[in-house]
């Protein structure tokens, strides 16, 4: 069977770990208008959440990993 062509949107979008986690690079409601947003809610925008389930699965896929 040959091999996957890499998806490149997907590849510009997500990293993967050694590990096999699929973390976005950028993260969404992080670029302005910060002062209406909680410090709490801030703190947690600061770090990427993997990806997880099905959608990390087909992210993998897509990636070619």
């Amino acid at each position: 069977m040959p091999k996957l062509k890499t998806r490149k949107s997907v590849a510009k979008r997500f990293k993967v770990t050694k590990t096999g986690k699929v973390l976005p690079y950028g993260s969404a409601n992080t670029s302005h208008i910060m002062s209406k947003k909680g410090a709490k809610r801030r703190r947690r925008l600061r770090h990427p959440t993997p990806v997880v389930g099905k959608q990390a699965a087909s992210m993998l896929r897509m990636s070619g990993k």
